[in-house]
C-alpha cells in the first residue's frame, strides 16, 4: 500500500510546488500539518473533483479516494484567494462545486482544469482577474526585509494572509524538513545540529505533533501512507 508522488519547484514567485499523486489500494493516510493553501484536482470512477485546501496545524488521519489520481498546487505563503480568505482555510478545505473533468469554478468564474505542465498558467490568469493576491509585506517579511511598522502590525497581516502566526510557520516547516532529511538517512543528531532543535526529546515531540512519525519510522520508512514526498521511501 503507497502513495505514490511527484513534486517539482515552480519559476512563479505565486506558486511554492505542482504534485501528483496516485494511491494503490491506501484507504487512508498520515496528513501532515503545513502552512500553505492549495488547490487540489482529482478524478476517480470518471468523476472529476476540485477542492481548496488550507493549512494544516498538526498531524490526522484522512481518508483516500480509491484509484483516485491528483494533481496539486500548492500556493507560496502570503499569497490568499479573494473570496476565500486563508485563516478560514486553516486545519479545513472546501470542495468547490459545478466541477468537470475540463473545467472548475471558482470566484464565479468557470476555468480550465490544469495538467501538472500548465498549472503556472492557470495561476498567472487567476493572478490576472484578481482571484488570487498576496500581500507584498508579507512575502517581504519571508525573504529577511525588516518592513518600516511596528511588529504587531507585521504580526496582524502575516495572520491574515496566512492564518498562522509566524512562530508556528517556522515549527511547521522546520518539522517537515527534519522530515525529510531523516527518510533520506540523516541521523537524530545530525537533524538536531542542523536544524536547531534543543535536543532529540524536543525533535520527537515536534515529529509527533506536525508529522505524526517517530524518528525510528521515518528513518525505515514505515508508518503506513503518508501525505509527504519523501523520495517513495515510506511502505506500510
Amino acid at each position: 500500500m503507497e502513495l505514490r508522488f511527484a513534486t517539482r519547484g515552480s519559476d512563479s514567485p505565486w506558486v511554492d510546488a505542482v504534485w501528483t499523486c496516485t494511491s494503490e489500494r491506501v484507504e487512508a493516510m498520515t496528513a501532515v500539518a503545513g502552512v500553505r493553501w492549495g488547490l487540489v484536482f482529482w478524478e476517480q470512477d470518471g468523476r472529476a473533483y476540485a477542492s481548496v485546501t488550507g493549512p494544516e496545524t498538526r498531524t490526522s488521519t484522512a481518508p483516500v479516494p480509491e484509484g483516485a489520481t491528483f494533481t496539486g498546487i500548492e500556493f507560496a505563503v502570503g499569497t490568499s484567494l479573494r473570496v476565500l480568505p486563508t485563516p478560514e482555510l486553516v486545519d479545513a478545505g472546501v470542495e468547490l462545486p459545478d466541477t468537470g473533468r475540463r473545467t472548475f469554478r471558482l470566484d464565479g468564474v468557470r476555468w480550465e482544469t490544469p495538467g501538472v505542465d500548465d498549472a503556472e498558467a492557470l495561476v498567472a490568469r487567476l493572478v490576472r482577474a484578481g482571484t488570487v493576491v498576496r500581500d507584498p509585506l508579507v512575502a517581504g517579511v519571508l525573504r529577511g526585509d525588516r518592513p518600516d511598522v511596528s511588529g504587531r502590525t507585521v504580526e496582524r497581516r502575516f495572520r491574515a494572509a496566512t492564518g498562522l502566526t509566524r512562530g508556528a510557520v517556522r515549527q511547521i516547516e522546520r518539522a517537515r524538513t527534519a522530515a525529510e532529511l531523516l527518510a533520506g538517512g540523516g541521523t537524530a543528531g545530525d537533524v538536531v545540529a542542523k536544524l536547531d532543535y534543543f535536543d532529540e526529546p524536543h525533535l520527537a515531540r515536534a515529529l509527533r505533533l506536525y508529522v505524526g512519525r517517530t524518528v525510528k519510522q521515518l528513518r525505515e520508512g514505515a508508518g503506513g501512507a503518508i501525505g509527504l514526498d519523501l523520495g517513495q521511501r515510506l511502505t506500510s
